[in-house]
């Protein structure tokens, strides 16, 4: 019975990976909104791993290493083939499309930092690869269902066409490298885990937290792009003078 408690959270890390590599064989197909939908499930269950074990009492050094390995597919490989898609399709020269074959380079340079880097227990060094991940994973969605990207009163159409025409496309290579370049960097940014439910201590959370939920019911799946880039500037208002961002 403890042998296979201790395999839970491995399992649950399998089904990451495993929703990782059908997102990659989706992307390659060209149906980004169904490789969207395999990474987000895989970041869940990126998520619910580690939660598992910790309530399980059954972490381990091995359960750490495979988590990295499914994280580099799912977060790192996958959201390069689709980028590398819709670069590929869209943007003039097309060659700008092997830009985004750095993420999974820098998602595995992150992912080794973060197994080494004991400063990384309740707060992050660094642009986490799922967070990398979701921008996208959201940008690719919308491109094959531009009806998700919010409501109504905002004018989504134009806004649909200045995100995937020829200036648009060059926007998502520049914000490919500096996700790269943040995902390698050491700039401080809080962690999401809630030591209790008091304001004062988690008010950065709960301010993020409400001006996410905003962003997505304002511009929809697109909104999960939007709220990457809110957390990295909420993070950056909030780097205390030692370096350190507030938690």
């Amino acid at each position: 019975m403890e042998k296979i408690k201790r395999q839970i959270p491995n399992f649950i890390t399998l089904c990451n990976l495993l929703c990782g590599v059908i997102a990659c064989w989706q992307a390659v197909q060209g149906r980004l909104q169904y490789a969207a939908i395999f990474m987000l499930f895989g970041i869940v269950f990126d998520f619910f791993d580690g939660l598992v074990a910790r309530l399980l009492k059954v972490a381990s050094p091995m359960g750490k290493e495979l988590d990295s390995l499914a994280d580099l597919v799912t977060s790192g490989v996958a959201p390069a083939f689709i980028l590398f898609n819709l670069l590929l399709h869209a943007a003039t020269p097309n060659w700008i499309a092997f830009v985004a074959l750095l993420i999974p380079l820098a998602s595995a340079y992150r992912l080794a930092k973060f197994n080494l880097d004991t400063r990384q227990s309740h707060s992050f060094r660094g642009l986490p690869t799922p967070a990398n991940a979701i921008v996208w994973a959201s940008i690719g969605f919308c491109f094959v269902c531009p009806g998700w990207m919010g409501l109504s009163l905002l004018p989504m159409r134009g806004f649909y066409g200045l995100l995937f025409g020829h200036t648009g496309c060059l926007v998502m290579a520049i914000v490919a490298l500096i996700g790269c370049v943040l995902m390698v960097s050491d700039l401080p940014l809080f962690g999401l885990k809630f030591k209790s439910l008091k304001w004062k201590d988690n008010y950065i959370k709960y301010i993020f937290l409400i001006i996410s939920v905003l962003t997505i019911v304002l511009f929809g799946v697109l909104g999960l792009a939007i709220a990457v880039g809110e957390y990295i500037i909420l993070a950056l208002a909030t780097i205390r003078k030692g370096g350190e961002s507030a938690d």
